[in-house]
């Protein structure tokens, strides 16, 4: 959830709610000292509070669709007025205010409810049915009516990238990154575009891009240790995946990837003993062969396959004894 955040915000808008959380927060606290001697403190406490909320609100809120942005202002305007009425002209009926506040935003969680486009529903009914052409098409439509919308974007590139249809793909995630320069997710999904079609140059620039954006996500660390790997930049590979496993990566599979490239690189640099405790971790993470094998079988994953087999069949040749340090280069 915290990751999804930072991707979502960006470091600026991230930096800006943490100083303002910080100043407010600051700000109470030393108003605490004068609680027993001043009626004004606890109204001024308020009003900090409501000012971290507002400038919350914005902060957030920049970052989001216009749709999205007037669902949230019509879900919590009403209750920060209410808050202020009690704070400022109805202090003695600030307790009901506070509850209608309360009782405002349950409701408008299900008043204000999104509704997923028409559009959009039908690109992921095509999808479901491998139709891929025709869910490009859906989301044109949706595209033509609301073209500064980077999540429309996004979800067409990615149908793209299963159809195959690679340059048109990185066209899209281009334009995700014109809408929403700060978005590691852009630049992380032109990464991996780029590394499907071979462009281990400009992938590695986006790559840099997105762990710059978000460097506390796993995801863009591994991104940009994998390409740094078909590079054949050892000392880089092994500092990213390296911070990718401090960070937790969730998935067998992947982390048998990560110690397959650390394996490599470690025997590119000549450090044989690193490189003989990478393999060993490889091999207990050898379940995440059958994650591959069953994920490579399907025929939307034709993309990944290109990308990825090589190394699959590597890492297997290596559990099994098929392979030994010498055999990667």
């Amino acid at each position: 959830m915290i990751k999804q955040v930072q991707l979502f915000l960006g470091p600026s808008r991230l930096r800006a709610l943490a100083l303002l959380l910080g100043v407010t927060g600051l700000l109470s606290l030393i108003l605490n000292a004068f609680a027993g001697e001043a009626d004004w403190v606890p109204t001024v406490q308020m009003a900090l509070v409501l000012s971290f909320l507002i400038g919350s609100a914005i902060i957030i809120g920049g970052r989001m669709r216009r749709e999205e942005r007037l669902r949230w202002l019509s879900l919590f305007a009403p209750s920060v007025g209410a808050l202020l009425l009690g704070v400022t002209l109805l202090p003695q009926f600030l307790l009901p205010l506070v509850g209608a506040a309360v009782g405002w935003i349950v409701a408008g969680i299900f008043l204000f409810r999104p509704r997923m486009p028409r559009e959009y529903q039908d690109a992921v009914r095509h999808l479901r049915k491998g139709e891929h052409g025709e869910a490009v098409e859906a989301m044109d439509r949706l595209i033509a009516e609301d073209p500064d919308n980077e999540h429309y974007y996004r979800f067409r590139a990615e149908v793209l990238r299963l159809w195959g249809k690679l340059d048109r793909a990185r066209e899209d995630y281009l334009k995700m990154v014109e809408i929403a320069p700060e978005s590691a997710v852009a630049y992380n999904g032109l990464a991996e575009v780029c590394l499907q079609s071979g462009q281990f140059a400009e992938a590695r620039v986006a790559a840099e891009k997105a762990y710059e954006l978000a460097p506390d996500a796993w995801v863009t660390a591994y991104n940009l240790g994998m390409i740094e790997d078909r590079l054949q930049e050892a000392e880089a590979t092994i500092e990213h995946l390296g911070k990718a496993l401090e960070l937790k990566v969730p998935d067998a599979r992947h982390r048998l990837l990560i110690y397959l490239y650390l394996t490599r690189a470690y025997q590119r640099t000549g450090r044989v003993e690193d490189a003989q405790a990478a393999l060993e971790n490889l091999k207990r993470h050898k379940h995440g062969l059958e994650e591959w094998q069953s994920l490579l079988e399907y025929e939307e994953a034709a993309a990944l396959r290109a990308v990825l087999e090589a190394d699959i069949v590597t890492a297997q040749a290596l559990v099994v004894g098929k392979a030994d340090l010498q055999s990667l280069s």
